[in-house]
């Protein structure tokens, strides 16, 4: 069963400085983006987890079913997934920014109904850019728990460097539309516009 293989870490503690403000409380037709997020792998994955620096501000908005992870440290994402790491038991974990508006159930159920061909020797499952790698809308293998802990331990905070040192399986995306994340108020109002 998918649940019992996946669990899901959305990163929820940016300062959202280039948005001005909290991007996890905008919304989509009257739901919190955080919110729209989480409801969108609550189906497939148990638990979910969300680490944030104000557990609060968002305790009343997200399902009762997902955990709220304090992240005391507020260093980067990759500080908050090595924190939402060290509470997974389940073989893979799907991390996800709390900004992705057009990410839906159809794409992430035909994601995870590819991860038994992921090959052993890969640590993560991501799709890539122009830029890179997109680390914030993907899969981790749980075995890279101690690779990541070394690299931070090294004073590495950089998704792209770390990952360079690993094995990495590209995830095919059909509609890159899904990797859209709102980092500024134009972005934004793009996103709105198409729910008017």
């Amino acid at each position: 069963m998918i649940s019992d293989r996946l669990s899901t870490i959305v990163l929820a503690g940016g300062l959202s400085r280039r948005m001005g403000r909290d991007k996890a409380l905008l919304e989509i037709q009257g739901v919190p983006l955080l919110k729209h997020v989480t409801d969108r792998v609550l189906p497939f994955s148990q638990p979910v987890f969300v680490v944030t620096a104000w557990p609060e501000a968002y305790q009343s908005i997200v399902a009762p079913d997902c955990h709220l992870i304090t992240d005391e440290i507020s260093a980067g994402p990759m500080m908050g997934f090595a924190q939402g790491l060290a509470k997974v038991e389940t073989n893979w974990i799907l991390l996800l920014s709390c900004d992705l508006p057009q990410l839906d159930q159809t794409t992430i159920l035909r994601w995870i109904q590819h991860l038994g061909a992921v090959p052993e020797t890969a640590i993560a499952y991501l799709p890539q850019g122009e830029k890179g790698w997109e680390p914030l809308c993907g899969f981790y293998r749980l075995s890279c728990r101690e690779a990541l802990q070394t690299f931070i331990d090294q004073g590495g905070r950089s998704f792209q460097k770390w990952l360079q040192t690993q094995v990495v399986e590209v995830l095919s995306v059909e509609d890159r539309r899904v990797l859209f994340n709102c980092n500024t108020p134009e972005d934004w109002q793009q996103v709105s516009d198409q729910y008017k």
